[in-house]
């Protein structure tokens, strides 16, 4: 009786040992894909900051970056371009909120402050671009999807706002 209930019990821990296991390391590498092409700092107040002493706009950009077809689009189409890098390097400090449904992609640090975000700009669609002033204020919004081209226009704007 005793073999018969030990052997599928080791059978199990065997397995169990052999599974690989996903570091933070690696789950902040998955959120932070656009990392290497994109100066996107990693914190509100960090980006508060910098848009103090750089005197340019913060972008947040609330994403659902693991099931959000439309902001998978967005970030493929505007965010991995040459032509926005340049850009955004030129005009913008660049926030990344992302609020994805595998919660465990991010640290719970950068969870909480996301989640923060969301409920203090009333984000209740993605994706959304909300432009901040250095004292956090709103001076500008767009929710939703459109045709990449539109989107330098309204930006341009924005900055001539700023």
């Amino acid at each position: 009786m005793m073999k018969k209930v030990m052997f599928p019990l080791l059978c199990v821990f065997a397995i169990l040992l052999t599974y690989p296991q996903e570091t933070k390391t690696e789950k902040l590498a998955i959120n932070d894909i656009n990392s290497d092409r994109l100066n996107w700092v990693l914190t509100y107040k960090e980006a508060l900051k910098r848009s103090k002493e750089e005197n340019k706009p913060v972008l947040m950009y609330f994403t659902g970056s693991d099931w959000c077809g439309p902001c998978i689009r967005l970030d493929k189409e505007l965010f991995h371009t040459e032509k926005f890098k340049e850009f955004s390097d030129k005009e913008l400090i660049l926030l990344e909120v992302d609020i994805p449904r595998q919660q465990d992609l991010l640290t719970q640090d950068k969870l909480s402050e996301n989640l923060y975000l969301k409920k203090k700009f009333k984000v209740n669609s993605f994706p959304t671009l909300i432009f901040v002033n250095h004292r956090g204020r709103k001076i500008a919004e767009k929710s939703g999807y459109i045709m990449t081209e539109y989107y330098y226009p309204f930006i341009q704007s924005v900055i001539q706002k700023f």
